[in-house]
Protein backbone atom coordinates (compact mmCIF):
# COMPACT_ATOMS: atom_id res chain seq x y z
CA UNK A 1 0.00 0.00 0.00
CA UNK A 2 2.52 2.57 0.65
CA UNK A 3 4.60 1.84 -2.33
CA UNK A 4 1.58 2.33 -4.16
CA UNK A 5 0.88 5.90 -2.60
CA UNK A 6 4.63 6.99 -2.66
CA UNK A 7 4.95 5.40 -6.40
CA UNK A 8 1.60 7.68 -7.26
CA UNK A 9 3.43 10.62 -5.57
CA UNK A 10 6.61 10.22 -7.85
CA UNK A 11 4.01 10.01 -10.76
CA UNK A 12 2.89 13.24 -10.10
CA UNK A 13 5.84 15.10 -9.39
CA UNK A 14 7.35 14.13 -12.41
CA UNK A 15 3.88 15.18 -14.56
CA UNK A 16 4.47 18.49 -13.60
CA UNK A 17 7.59 18.54 -14.14
CA UNK A 18 9.09 17.51 -10.85
CA UNK A 19 13.06 16.48 -11.42
CA UNK A 20 15.55 13.75 -9.90
CA UNK A 21 12.67 12.27 -8.09
CA UNK A 22 13.88 9.70 -5.35
CA UNK A 23 12.05 7.30 -2.78
CA UNK A 24 13.72 6.46 0.11
CA UNK A 25 12.63 3.64 2.23
CA UNK A 26 13.27 4.38 5.63
CA UNK A 27 11.44 1.73 7.01
CA UNK A 28 14.26 -0.50 8.10
CA UNK A 29 15.64 2.38 10.65
CA UNK A 30 15.35 4.34 13.63
CA UNK A 31 13.54 7.09 10.95
CA UNK A 32 10.03 8.74 12.11
CA UNK A 33 8.46 7.72 8.62
CA UNK A 34 8.72 4.95 6.23
CA UNK A 35 9.52 6.43 3.38
CA UNK A 36 10.93 9.82 2.17
CA UNK A 37 10.01 11.24 -1.47
CA UNK A 38 12.79 14.49 -2.93
CA UNK A 39 12.23 15.78 -5.80
CA UNK A 40 14.09 19.30 -7.23
CA UNK A 41 11.86 22.02 -8.46
CA UNK A 42 12.58 24.68 -11.08
CA UNK A 43 12.26 27.70 -8.82
CA UNK A 44 10.46 28.60 -5.75
CA UNK A 45 7.47 29.42 -7.62
CA UNK A 46 7.72 25.54 -8.77
CA UNK A 47 8.21 24.62 -5.48
CA UNK A 48 4.49 26.04 -4.31
CA UNK A 49 2.76 24.36 -7.51
CA UNK A 50 4.12 21.48 -6.77
CA UNK A 51 2.89 20.99 -3.55
CA UNK A 52 -0.68 22.82 -4.73
CA UNK A 53 -0.72 19.84 -7.79
CA UNK A 54 -0.18 17.25 -4.78
CA UNK A 55 -3.08 18.85 -3.03
CA UNK A 56 -5.55 18.59 -5.34
CA UNK A 57 -4.55 15.10 -6.62
CA UNK A 58 -4.07 13.38 -3.75
CA UNK A 59 -6.17 14.84 -0.97
CA UNK A 60 -9.83 13.38 -3.26
CA UNK A 61 -7.81 9.79 -2.89
CA UNK A 62 -7.54 10.21 1.42
CA UNK A 63 -3.97 11.46 1.81
CA UNK A 64 -3.73 13.40 4.79
CA UNK A 65 -1.43 16.40 4.94
CA UNK A 66 -0.71 16.42 8.68
CA UNK A 67 1.85 19.62 8.29
CA UNK A 68 3.43 21.09 5.47
CA UNK A 69 6.92 23.70 6.21
CA UNK A 70 7.25 25.70 3.85
CA UNK A 71 10.93 28.46 3.46
CA UNK A 72 12.10 30.30 0.28
CA UNK A 73 13.37 27.50 -1.48
CA UNK A 74 12.32 24.33 -0.47
CA UNK A 75 8.83 22.80 1.27
CA UNK A 76 8.65 19.93 3.84
CA UNK A 77 5.17 17.83 3.49
CA UNK A 78 4.29 15.49 6.66
CA UNK A 79 1.88 12.43 5.41
CA UNK A 80 2.08 10.82 8.79
CA UNK A 81 4.16 7.71 7.04
CA UNK A 82 5.75 9.29 3.94
CA UNK A 83 7.62 12.89 3.75
CA UNK A 84 7.75 14.68 1.19
CA UNK A 85 11.17 17.22 0.42
CA UNK A 86 10.22 20.07 -2.73
CA UNK A 87 13.49 22.08 -2.92
CA UNK A 88 15.15 24.33 -5.93
CA UNK A 89 18.88 22.25 -7.18
CA UNK A 90 20.80 24.88 -4.71
CA UNK A 91 18.73 23.82 -1.74
CA UNK A 92 18.69 20.15 -2.32
CA UNK A 93 22.51 20.01 -3.36
CA UNK A 94 23.19 22.19 0.42
CA UNK A 95 21.03 19.92 2.33
CA UNK A 96 21.85 16.27 0.97
CA UNK A 97 18.80 14.48 2.05
CA UNK A 98 19.63 11.45 0.26
CA UNK A 99 23.13 11.32 1.68
CA UNK A 100 21.89 12.01 5.33
CA UNK A 101 19.11 9.07 5.28
CA UNK A 102 21.88 6.58 3.23
CA UNK A 103 24.27 7.09 6.80
CA UNK A 104 21.77 7.14 9.09
CA UNK A 105 19.93 3.90 7.34
CA UNK A 106 23.98 2.63 6.99
CA UNK A 107 24.29 2.87 10.45
CA UNK A 108 21.03 0.67 11.89
CA UNK A 109 22.36 -1.74 9.50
Amino acid sequence: MIDKRTNRIKELLEEKKGEDVEVIDTSGGDYFVDRVVVATSLSDKHTGALLDWLKEKLKPQGEEFLKVQQGDEWIVVDLGDILIHLMTDAYRKKYRIEEFLKELLDKNA
